[in-house]
């Protein structure tokens, strides 16, 4: 998602999390991981042994509780942001026939996998579904993409992860991996961000993958095939790693220790992304989050800027672009991650500024 401009350069790192949890649970391969960590670390990674780790408690509900002026700041923060407000959009323009616009979170909750009504009644009225890769429906073209790019998942230039990172930093790395079961020796020419996406997800969520439960993308683009509808994808799986690939090694390395730091807070997270999902509260995600991360740093707001402008921004106007001529068809349903709706270079006003009319469906 886009924040308001106003405050977008006091962004910490941990400003970056909901982004890398959700992009990381749409673009990274997991048969890809099996493949290169091996199924046993796999299992032990996806084990959902610990039933807490999906039990987090809203941080939207704790700030409401015991901060209200901050939870108000956050609010007017969200409000301030446009289009924040919102999972279906209703797409139109003089001639065709409509298409709809819907935020995804690519995640296997069944609260979030079963579609509002609304946007059940558009699907079904869709004559082509359009997600942000098909790639994720074909674990042999996402394995290609990878094997055929070693060096976006993979150090290829003889060091390691453990290589890059002061001893502190290997020490904390190895105690988090071990937890899981996973031997630092194992993972160790892994890039920095698919060893951030294992440790961020819950592990309620990586044991529900393991288990072959669809995510929500995954489901609506099965569902749109069973149906007979045209699938398009608006992006390849190797763009959507390039984009995480191409950030500043530093930014990751920094990103993958941090997001051990907050390891104890990465079900809360997911609980306050999903709950303010589930309510259309996009905006508000961030800003709630926010208010329970550390304090930023030089390097965080430039890394963060960088993060935002390749992984979000960037991605924003390609598939805005893409979307164009399917949507001059008429009757497409287009679902995307949610975070990717809002803000002045959102989605909704990428479609907008391209001369549609877009309004949101509450």
């Amino acid at each position: 998602m886009h924040p308001h401009p106003a405050i977008s350069h006091a962004r910490p790192l941990v400003a970056w999390l909901p982004n890398l949890m959700l992009a990381i649970a749409a673009a990274l391969p997991w048969a890809l991981l099996i493949l290169l960590v091996g199924g046993l670390v796999y299992a032990a990674t996806a084990r959902a042994e610990d039933a807490a780790a999906c039990d987090g408690v809203s941080l939207a509900d704790r700030l409401s509780a015991t901060a209200p002026d901050k939870m108000a700041a956050a609010r007017a923060e969200a409000d301030a942001t446009p289009n924040g407000k919102g999972l279906l959009w209703k797409v139109e323009k003089q001639g065709q026939a409509p298409s709809w616009l819907f935020g995804t979170m690519h995640v296997t909750d069944p609260r979030v996998t079963t579609l509002p009504a609304a946007a059940q009644a558009a699907f079904d009225a869709a004559d082509t579904v359009v997600i942000e890769t098909v790639d994720i429906l074909d674990p042999a073209k996402a394995q290609a993409a990878v094997l055929t790019n070693p060096d976006l998942t993979m150090f290829t230039d003889g060091t390691t992860l453990t290589s890059r990172l002061s001893p502190e930093d290997v020490t904390l790395v190895e105690a988090e991996l071990s937890r899981r079961g996973i031997p630092l020796a194992l993972v160790s020419r892994m890039k920095p961000w698919m060893i951030a996406g294992m440790v961020a997800m819950p592990p309620c969520e990586m044991a529900r993958k393991a288990d072959g439960v669809e995510f929500l993308d995954i489901k609506i683009a099965s569902q749109a095939r069973a149906d007979g509808k045209e699938l398009i994808g608006l992006e390849s799986i190797g763009e959507q790693m390039a984009a995480m690939a191409d950030l500043p090694m530093e930014f990751h390395l920094r990103g993958l220790v941090e997001t051990i730091r907050l390891a104890d807070l990465m079900p809360d997270i997911m609980a306050t992304m999903t709950e303010l999902y589930l309510d259309g509260d996009i905006a508000l995600i961030m800003p709630v989050i926010l208010a329970f991360g550390p304090e930023a740093g030089e390097d965080d707001i430039a890394g963060y800027a960088e993060f935002e402008e390749r992984v979000v921004t960037l991605r924003n106007h390609v598939m805005a672009e893409r979307a164009g001529p399917i949507l001059d068809r008429g009757g497409a349903f287009i679902a995307v991650g949610a975070l990717h709706l809002p803000g002045e270079q959102g989605l909704v006003s990428l479609l907008t500024q391209a001369g549609y009319t877009v309004s949101a469906i509450r």
